[in-house]
């Protein structure tokens, strides 16, 4: 029992207002079912070899899959982020997850948006696109396929910046309209230049040695065996476990 993992009484006081409100018969005990899912994910177990402690293996799928696809797990990350008190600096940057080959097919059905899974040069991948405060917590999160552009992260996740002073990223971010899209927003951009660049960019070389905080995020995320080896089809039950595991390791 000792090597299992329970949350506290004051880790559910803080999970508890988001959890779905529960209709007819009452909910199985909340802590041990989230207990043992936070488990499976952190350890990358199949559904059906957890702990007998936990309950019934598809009591604890069930609920994971209801509350991934109501974006519950989610919202929990969103939720507590936003109590991040961050008024000075973001990071930004992107790293890849390994898909495991039972989330490669890239089959879809008809009419379907597919699955955020792409080639590169590392195999089959989904791409994580993160923004995090000066202390190296997740803010947002978005996934696309391996291949796709750090542009494509930055765009999709340049609308939920908040009101902070500098963004630091590397230079796959440096792009014109991305800089201009931070001035307009009164943030300066501590983004080196790229080598095609006529004209030298200048940044703050100090400031800039702090975006290893966001690597190290990535980092502390991918302990977690299902975040760094996808093993899940569907997107937004991926996005829920790397979710989670931010939720679990940065917000309680």
């Amino acid at each position: 029992m000792s090597d299992l993992y329970w949350l506290t009484d004051e880790q559910m006081a803080k999970l508890t207002p988001f959890f779905p409100t529960s209709h007819g018969k009452p909910r199985v005990d909340d802590r041990r079912v989230l207990s043992g899912i936070i488990f499976i994910n952190r350890n990358g177990l199949r559904w059906r070899d957890a702990p007998a402690a936990y309950g019934p293996h598809k009591t604890l799928y069930s609920r994971w899959k209801r509350w991934s696809e109501k974006g519950i797990f989610a919202r929990m990350m969103a939720g507590l982020a936003k109590k991040h008190g961050e008024k000075t600096t973001v990071m930004i940057d992107a790293t890849y997850l390994k898909a495991h080959r039972t989330a490669t097919s890239m089959a879809a059905k008809k009419g379907g948006r597919g699955r955020p899974i792409g080639r590169t040069k590392g195999g089959m991948n989904t791409k994580l696109h993160a923004i995090c405060d000066s202390q190296g917590r997740p803010l947002d999160l978005f996934i696309t396929a391996g291949q796709v552009s750090d542009y494509t992260g930055a765009r999709a996740l340049l609308g939920s910046l908040p009101n902070v002073k500098w963004l630091l990223g590397d230079r796959g971010y440096d792009a014109d309209w991305f800089r201009e899209a931070l001035k307009d927003k009164g943030i300066h951009a501590c983004i080196p230049g790229r080598k095609q660049r006529k004209t030298p960019i200048k940044y703050d070389k100090r400031r800039y040695k702090r975006r290893n905080r966001i690597e190290i995020m990535f980092g502390s995320l991918k302990d977690w065996r299902r975040v760094a080896t996808r093993y899940d089809r569907c997107p937004v039950v991926f996005l829920s476990a790397i979710a989670l595991a931010a939720t679990v390791i940065y917000w309680l």
